[in-house]
């Protein structure tokens, strides 16, 4: 089967459980991560105390220092939904799905499944040493596992999937990603479309953490719907911190 056909079976698969679950006595909802007035909820791992304030209902993230943002709690299966919006030319930034809540020591990014998010001038400003381009398609929402966290990726380009289709806008635009992460699996889903996703990673419950990486990006309408639980293991999930 083909990756686009399998894409489809699987959100459709998905889709049709979410719509059983909302005719149930207790349906599944989305739920904010993010209130809109404040940053409870999230926790500050090793960035500065000015690196993440809220305006106008948006989490505004200066980019500096390089560093992240986490949920004060673990997730494992969910929906996430999240828009984000790049400042400058060439921004960079992420969402991390089940990560480690900490840091280790030297670094300054968790281990954890990478959801990209650059702003569309980055493969302009970062020529390969022969002076070619990267490709474009490297800042639609590639999905790769970070320190040390291994995945299938459903487009390769090394260890990492690149999204089949070019879908982000540049600096100003706001984006919308979608993310199903059930089991192991992950679909991406960028501006209405699903483009991209791993399967089997090493770590499927863990922490949801913003990345601080350079630049300026707004976030907003961080929403997820937790889904049931699977056959995770300890040995599966990132350490628990106690806050």
């Amino acid at each position: 089967m083909k990756t686009t056909a399998k894409v489809l079976l699987y959100v459709a698969t998905v889709l049709s459980c979410v719509n059983c679950w909302a005719q149930s006595p207790a349906p599944f909802q989305f739920r904010d991560l993010f209130n809109g007035k404040d940053l409870s909820g999230w926790v500050n791992v090793n960035t500065d105390k000015d690196t993440w304030s809220v305006r106008d209902g948006m989490i505004i993230c200066t980019g500096h220092p390089i560093g992240v943002m986490r949920t004060d709690r673990q997730y494992e299966n969910f929906i996430l939904h999240i828009e984000w919006m790049h400042m400058e030319a060439g921004g960079n930034s992420g969402t991390f799905l089940w990560s480690e809540g900490t840091v280790p020591e030297g670094k300054r990014l968790p281990k954890g499944l990478e959801v990209q998010m650059l702003e569309l001038d980055w493969v302009n400003q970062h020529k390969q040493k022969d002076g070619t381009l990267p490709p474009i398609a490297y800042v639609h929402g590639e999905v790769f596992g970070a320190g040390g966290l291994q995945t299938v990726p459903d487009n390769p380009r090394g260890s990492r999937s690149k999204s089949i289709e070019n879908r982000c806008k540049g600096k100003g635009q706001w984006n919308t990603y979608d993310v199903v992460a059930v089991d192991g699996t992950v679909k991406l889903s960028v501006n209405g479309k699903f483009v991209n996703g791993i399967s089997k990673a090493s770590v499927k419950k863990g922490y949801i953490c913003l990345e601080s990486e350079g630049a300026e990006i707004h976030f907003r309408n961080i929403q997820i719907m937790e889904l049931p639980p699977g056959v995770t293991t300890a040995e599966n999930t990132a350490p628990v911190v106690k806050d």
